[in-house]
């Protein structure tokens, strides 16, 4: 990954764990707490595809895991994220431009069901049981609900930060300066070469008028001596 999709995928997702553990946790919501770092993963996958989205997931994951809330075994959420982010990266749209809201919707529908599905799946694998004891159904549908309505201001504001991330004016700058100097070069050598080529012709028809009216005094020259 480039270094500014590094520092801005860092930023984003300290930002959206912060807020997340400091603020939507506390809100005390039946069911599932929204996922503000999901929609964030989210966000950078469909810009940055599908092995960047796999990276900032596993990061982010990592990150949440090691969080001093956290009470799971480290590396389930990552594994979570990471898995999501592939899947979201795969379905980029074209240049990281909506066309519509209804696919970025059904997108963050389904990751918020698969997110929640696979983190109880890996729960029931190390033994942990809470989902069973709050409800695999009701998590489901609050977490569906709950980023449904947190997506529309969180997810396209970020997808616009990381395509100006990867825009570099500095780039595009050199770039063109480089074809101005070409196409000026071109022009400089092409004008010097019409300019040395009319200067050869020029010389060339002096010599040539030269020598005809040289030839002209001779004949001039014969005829009188004759």
């Amino acid at each position: 990954m480039r270094v500014n999709r590094i520092l801005l995928s860092s930023a984003l997702v300290v930002i959206a764990l912060v807020v997340q553990v400091s603020v939507l946790a506390r809100l005390h919501l039946p069911g599932a707490v929204p996922d503000l770092l999901l929609l964030t993963v989210l966000g950078l996958a469909m810009v940055y595809g599908h092995v960047g989205g796999a990276l900032v997931g596993f990061a982010a994951g990592l990150l949440a895991d090691l969080a001093p809330p956290a009470d799971h075994a480290a590396g389930r959420y990552a594994l979570v994220l990471c898995v999501t982010g592939y899947l979201a990266g795969l379905i980029k749209p074209e240049n990281g431009r909506l066309k519509s809201a209804t696919g970025p919707m059904v997108v963050v529908v389904a990751a918020a069901i698969g997110s929640t599905l696979l983190y109880a799946g890996v729960g029931a694998l190390v033994g942990d049981t809470a989902a069973r004891h709050v409800g695999l159904v009701s998590l489901l549908f609050t977490a569906a609900l709950y980023d449904l309505l947190l997506a529309p201001f969180v997810v396209p504001g970020i997808m616009a930060l990381a395509r100006r991330a990867d825009n570099d004016p500095l780039a595009e700058t050199s770039s063109a300066g480089k074809k101005a100097t070409d196409i000026s070069s071109g022009w400089i050598s092409n004008g010097t070469g019409l300019k040395i080529g009319g200067q050869r012709g020029g010389l060339g028809s002096l010599k040539t008028r030269a020598r005809t009216r040289t030839a002209r005094v001779g004949r001039i020259k014969g005829v009188k001596r004759l």
